[in-house]
């Protein structure tokens, strides 16, 4: 396990202004499985929505599952342990199945566009949108112990991780992830897939801490400013990241300047280079749309 990495922020989930009100319960750390890093942003949560996914996510609280034989959160029955854990666990050591909270259940089939097979980020305010929706049938507490299970899963902080934007009840995306809950569950997700992983995983996600740079639109110390943290090595890392972006920033600019002083074709121009026509272009295109002023 990778220790010095901060848990993911409070803030990061959906019950975060609830939470500030009444402490929350406290539940057991997710079990699961986290897809590669060095995927491109929105693969991890594609990669979740095939009918026939083989990696599901169990969630524990002590709650006994509901008795049916197939869950609308993994498009399949309760996860078996047994044939999976005999390897690893000690002689005479048995994990426990996590049972999924009823709650849960609910939630998957009142909207399984947002709690099923495929998480997406949820809008801050869902405890009270659902609670409203639902008058009597979802019970407060189980409701709020449910929701932090879910957004501390790990397919959960997937779909942060991917910039994908926050969605309301109608699956409606309607708020934009902030730079900092996606760096956040970068580092989380990291952090649990290099536990279990047989490889450093760090260059990967390196990559994936330029790509969200990139992606924020903000400038070096306006992103600096909001993502970076009190762990020192989770900002050795963002260091590493905006150090290496600035750096191919002013690579691409160079490269810019010189097609422009060239004057001649794309074709030519990447063949100079060595690089392929259709690369080259892609990095000319992006290095003009940097030159405009980067959000502050």
């Amino acid at each position: 396990m990778m220790a010095g990495f901060p848990q993911t922020a409070d803030a990061m989930t959906a019950t975060e202004s609830e939470q500030k009100q009444e402490p929350s319960p406290a539940v057991p750390n997710p079990v699961s499985t986290a897809t590669d890093l060095a995927q491109p942003p929105g693969v991890e949560v594609a990669a979740t929505s095939a009918p026939a996914s083989t990696s599901p996510v169990a969630h524990g609280d002590g709650n006994q599952s509901r008795p049916e034989s197939r869950s609308r959160r993994h498009g399949r029955g309760p996860r078996q342990e047994g044939a999976q854990t005999s390897k690893a666990a000690p002689m005479g050591a048995s994990r426990a199945a996590r049972a999924i909270p009823p709650v849960l259940e609910q939630l998957a089939e009142l909207y399984p566009g947002l709690f099923g097979e495929v998480f997406l980020p949820l809008k801050r305010g869902i405890f009270q949108d659902l609670l409203a929706a639902h008058p009597g049938v979802l019970d407060r507490e189980a409701l709020k112990t449910g929701l932090a299970i879910h957004t501390r899963s790990t397919r959960y902080l997937q779909a942060v991780a991917a910039g994908l934007q926050r969605h309301d009840l109608a699956g409606q995306a309607v708020e934009a992830m902030a730079p900092e809950h996606v760096h956040q569950a970068l580092l989380e997700v990291f952090r649990r897939r290099q536990s279990r992983a047989g490889e450093d995983l760090r260059p990967k996600l390196l990559q994936r801490l330029i790509q969200a740079f990139e992606a924020s639109g903000l400038t070096r110390e306006a992103y600096d400013e909001r993502v970076r943290g009190r762990d020192d090595a989770a900002n050795a890392l963002l260091d590493e990241a905006l150090a290496e972006a600035a750096a191919r920033r002013a690579k691409d600019e160079a490269l810019l300047r010189a097609f422009e002083n060239g004057g001649q074709t794309i074709e030519v121009f990447a063949d100079m280079y060595g690089m392929d026509p259709r690369a080259a272009s892609q990095t000319l295109e992006r290095a003009r749309q940097r030159r405009a002023p980067a959000t502050s």
